[in-house]
């Protein structure tokens, strides 16, 4: 995310419903009133400023519609929330590109692209609220129309989800039985990432609705829950070292849409060799990081200790409680806990059984 980015994303959530400033921008949208309004109050927007007043008032809803109904812009001081201009005149530099057609829009966007702050323009006929920054240009959709989007996407959410869990359980089986492919790791991955995207999107309109979506966002999180946790484990089975781990997770966020259903190019991010479409039906071994996870209070420093004496799940498996008790920090209660709970988990796996 750049700075652009993340700057829309902050003022997304000072303007969000049930805000003071959402409700000040409700109130000039009901007055039928435009307005132009700078969030941020710098030398560089000082300079931009010609005639109006100047002010160092509390900031209220009220004042706000109020100071809206004269022509000029309204500068506010959003650290400290206070209102430092009113009816002023904003004088950006004329060569900067704007794609605008109407004097305020056009305004918004130049100012919004030389000072790098967010700027709001209010369309009194259209009655329509953009948001400018940078180079970005962010119209604000009624909670109504984005509680709709909102819900559509957890609807499909709910769907990757479940289908995530019948991939999941189908790979773990299979690592059991020393019989998982590329394909198999590759389809799980690729459901974890899609659910990533969804929920990345679906913040982004959860920022929007403040306080409108707060049933939503616990929707959500149910939904979730312990999948970055999950995603970490799996991709640490199947990719050996943290550096590659970090890596892999940025280049399977850059990956365009076309690619993310390429299963070859998604077994090749995690580096696992595919060179062809057979490979992806090459068996490969996890380390057994995701079946120590499971064993009850077991640390992850020694679960990484572990992993690094053992180089596939099949081998620890195959180590007796003697092997294990000669790793630093395992004595004979818990070597006697791990080795029971692989041959359960492995046992279980047998009878198509998950859930330990």
């Amino acid at each position: 995310m750049n700075s652009d980015q993340a700057t829309l994303r902050s003022a997304l959530q000072l303007i969000a419903p049930g805000t003071a400033l959402r409700e000040g921008l409700d109130r000039i949208q009901h007055s039928h009133t435009g307005a132009l309004i700078v969030l941020g109050f710098t030398p560089e927007v000082e300079a931009l400023c010609s005639g109006g007043f100047e002010l160092d008032v509390e900031f209220t809803p009220a004042r706000l519609r109020e100071l809206c109904k004269m022509d000029g812009a309204v500068v506010l001081d959003t650290d400290n929330w206070r209102i430092r201009r009113a009816n002023v005149q904003l004088l950006p530099d004329p060569s900067i590109p704007t794609d605008e057609s109407g004097m305020r829009h056009r305004t918004a966007q130049r100012t919004a692209r030389q000072t790098g702050l967010p700027v709001l323009s209010l369309s009194a006929s259209m009655r329509l609220i953009s948001i400018y920054v940078g180079d970005l240009h962010h119209p604000l959709y009624e909670p109504e129309a984005l509680l709709a989007r909102a819900n559509q996407a957890v609807d499909t959410l709910d769907r990757y989800c479940q289908r995530l869990d019948e991939v999941l359980q189908t790979l773990t089986i299979l690592e059991m039985r020393d019989s998982a492919t590329v394909r198999d790791v590759a389809t799980v991955i690729q459901r974890m990432e899609m659910i990533r995207r969804i929920t990345s999107e679906i913040n982004g309109y959860l920022e929007e609705l403040g306080s409108d979506g707060r049933l939503l966002a616990l929707q959500v999180d149910d939904l979730v829950r312990g999948s970055a946790s999950e995603r970490a484990l799996v991709l640490r089975d199947y990719v050996h070292t943290s550096s590659a781990v970090a890596a892999a997770e940025s280049q399977l966020s850059e990956l365009g849409g076309d690619q993310l259903i390429d299963l070859t190019a998604i077994a090749n991010v995690l580096g696992l060799g595919v060179f062809d479409i057979a490979d992806l039906d090459r068996i490969i071994q996890p380390r057994g990081i995701r079946a120590l996870s499971l064993v009850p209070r077991l640390p992850w420093s020694v679960i990484k200790t572990i992993a690094e004496n053992w180089d596939s799940l099949s081998e620890l498996r195959a180590a007796s409680v003697e092997d294990l008790q000669k790793i630093e920090g395992i004595g004979p209660y818990r070597a006697k806990l791990i080795h029971e709970n692989l041959e359960r988990q492995h046992a279980m796996a047998a009878a198509g059984v998950v859930g330990w």
